[in-house]
């Protein structure tokens, strides 16, 4: 017989594979599992009767301040004080209540983002608008203190029943003279047992079977309490959607400031730095081109005239570019001159209108979008519209705030939206913004580019 055979015998038909030696069986680990439930008892029976106690105060004082607010609503609108401390009293008692349920070992309930007021009459819009404060209120007007009372009933008769029970050997006889009854005694007649016998039997089992189910009874509780509690209490999916909204929308809006920090940085370096340089190297060759005059051979006056002609366009690209990022007009001004500025340079007559009110502040990022696209859009009609005039409008939307540029022409239409183009470019560049940019350019015009960009 080879070493093989004698190391794996096969398994014999029909039997299940044996455990490895020292494998936890299944027994085992179910009163691992129990004992697990037994260790969580004290906490989950302290915070019984702590939710408990919390809920019949919680109770009394919501319906107290309720009546008693809706009561004197009519009395100088001292009711609406009352409401409000009921509703805020019902804040705090649920979010001790989830302190305690989340004791117990249950998980973490996601807390409500409540609103920063700015004023007075905000922080108590927010209060009495808030769906929150009314569901914490209506949490202690009665699911609170229906479920704390039974669940405190169940587990005070509970643990009544398996301490007595397991316990009556060793204090029953101490009433073994009184009237016989209840289910030992009908044991006792049914089966023909001794009195004390049959007693002492019946209620000890009965016990030790209440005590078996106790840490089911007490997590099965905690988890009634903690499903209600994240049912009224916790944040709805929505509010974690809507924060995100928020964030993702101050980031963008951080974004685009930061292009624009970034942007003016930029045109201040070139303005200071290499716009400055060429300024005086023209400066220069321009006083050394009159020292040399006549006496100066002609290759060496061509030269230097070429040299200045280089570095006037070379300064004519430069301002060019600068003004691409934010013209110093638009720095100094505002839009409106800014604009006023850029049809003022237009071959074709532009009308401009704005009906922000006066002195509007515009932030300085939406000030340098909205004027690049008015410029492209402006380029965009003298270039390809065939257009005889163009008008530039400047209006507000509120709810949501936002500006509304719109340029309009009266060329030959036919405008699209064309990805790879300049129209496209612009689209893209106001949804980065938040906004949108509608184009209505029917075929014979006129065309319309409107865009909306979050204030």
């Amino acid at each position: 017989m080879s070493a093989a055979t004698l190391t794996a015998d096969p398994q014999p038909a029909g039997r299940p594979p044996s455990p490895p030696a020292g494998a936890p069986t299944r027994a085992h680990g179910f009163w691992r599992r129990y004992g697990a439930l037994w260790a969580g008892v004290p906490r989950e029976l302290a915070a019984i009767a702590a939710l408990f106690v919390i809920a019949q105060i919680a109770f009394s004082l919501a319906w107290t301040t309720l009546s008693a607010g809706a009561g004197l609503i009519p009395l100088l609108l001292i009711g609406f004080v009352v409401i409000i401390v009921g509703l805020f009293a019902a804040r705090w008692f649920g979010g001790l209540s989830m302190v305690l349920i989340e004791w117990t070992g249950r998980p973490s309930i996601p807390r409500v983002s409540w609103r920063r007021s700015t004023g007075f009459l905000d922080w108590l819009r927010s209060t009495l608008a808030s769906a929150h404060h009314w569901l914490y209120l209506a949490y202690a007007l009665l699911p609170a203190y229906a479920l704390g009372v039974a669940s405190f009933t169940l587990t005070a008769v509970a643990v009544s029943v398996a301490l007595g029970g397991t316990l009556w050997p060793l204090w029953g006889w101490a009433i073994l003279g009184r009237d016989r009854g209840g289910l030992g005694w009908a044991v006792h007649n049914w089966l023909g047992l001794d009195a004390t016998v049959s007693e002492t039997v019946v209620y000890t089992v009965l016990g030790l079977v209440v005590l078996f189910l106790l840490p089911f009874l007490t997590r099965g509780l905690s988890w009634a309490h903690w499903g209600l509690a994240r049912l009224m209490l916790g944040a709805f999916r929505s509010d974690a959607l809507r924060e995100e909204l928020a964030d993702a929308q101050a980031s963008r809006a951080a974004a685009v400031a930061a292009e624009d920090t970034a942007l003016r940085q930029l045109e201040r370096d070139i303005h200071d730095g290499p716009q400055q340089r060429l300024i005086r190297l023209q400066m220069d060759l321009a006083a050394v081109e009159r020292r040399l005059g006549a006496q100066a051979p002609g290759e060496v006056g061509a030269l230097l005239a070429s040299a200045s002609a280089q570095a006037r366009e070379a300064l004519d690209e430069l301002r060019a570019l600068s003004r691409g990022f934010a013209p110093p007009i638009l720095l100094d001004r505002g839009l409106i001159a800014a604009l006023e500025s850029a049809a003022g340079r237009s071959p074709i007559p532009v009308q401009l209108e704005s009906a922000l009110a006066p002195g509007a502040a515009l932030p300085p990022e939406l000030e340098r979008n909205a004027y690049f696209i008015a410029s492209e859009g402006l380029a965009n009609a003298v270039k390809h519209s065939g257009a005889a005039r163009v008008r530039i409008a400047l209006a507000s939307e509120e709810a949501p705030r936002r500006l509304v540029l719109t340029v309009r022409d009266d060329g030959r239409g036919g405008a699209l939206l064309v990805p790879g183009h300049g129209l496209a470019g612009l689209s893209e560049r106001v949804q980065g913004l938040g906004g949108s940019l509608s184009v209505d350019s029917p075929l014979g015009g006129p065309t319309t580019l409107v865009a909306r960009i979050p204030w």
